[in-house]
């Protein structure tokens, strides 16, 4: 009998969502959906504090309103996951390291929430508490950049291309309306701004993670 032995080399696999070129590892949709939900929920808590206490409140109702600024900015960086792990800003070293840098902007201003939230009044008007205070609007104006450069990367489709500009624009909607109009206005513009922005750009990642993936 004839025995003959054949090699051929493996397929490759197809189960596996290859790296991209810029070594960002793939996200699974699961894993976008749950983001989207910490977001959502992330900007519904701090949206009923400012409903209930406003924006500029001191005391018991100033603590709430920094500990659930807190779990709004732990909802950003769960979308900042969404967006460096997608590349939505765009796939050039620059693009990403907006991604990076707004990150950094964002670690301080949540270390003053969760300070000022907890520590004695004796504490909260130390300058150097006043220094991580002034990364808080500095990082929300770092996500209305990365917004418009979402927007004009198209990575993202959809409304999802588009709705990081309405959410990510609570400060410079925000501020204005606070400084002119005081915070009995600013707290329903405020509060409403983040579910009609943020609490729904959560709801959309959940429901749509397909949209973070560029057209193949």
């Amino acid at each position: 009998m004839d025995a003959r032995i054949s090699t051929s080399p493996a397929r490759a696999r197809t189960d596996v969502p290859a790296v991209p070129s810029s070594g960002t590892p793939p996200i699974a949709p699961g894993t976008v959906r749950r983001l989207g939900l910490a977001l959502t929920g992330g900007a519904a808590v701090w949206a009923a504090s400012i409903f209930l206490y406003g924006t500029t409140s001191g005391g018991f109702a100033g603590r709430v309103g920094d500990l659930t600024g807190l779990v709004f900015q732990l909802g950003l960086f769960a979308l900042l996951a969404v967006q460096m792990r997608t590349m939505a800003t765009g796939a050039t070293r620059v693009s990403r390291g907006m991604l990076k840098a707004e990150a950094v902007l964002l670690a301080p201003a949540s270390v003053w929430s969760l300070l000022h939230g907890a520590l004695p009044e004796a504490y909260q008007d130390d300058a150097w508490l006043a220094v991580l205070d002034v990364f808080w609007p500095l990082s929300m104006l770092g996500m209305f950049v990365i917004a418009v450069k979402i927007a004009v990367a198209g990575r993202w489709r959809g409304p999802l291309r588009w709705w990081p500009l309405l959410a990510e624009s609570w400060v410079v909607v925000t501020l204005p309306v606070l400084a002119i109009f005081g915070d009995g206005v600013s707290r329903w513009v405020g509060g409403g701004h983040l579910l009609v922005g943020y609490a729904a750009l959560g709801v959309l990642l959940a429901r749509r993670p397909e949209l973070t993936a560029p057209r193949g």
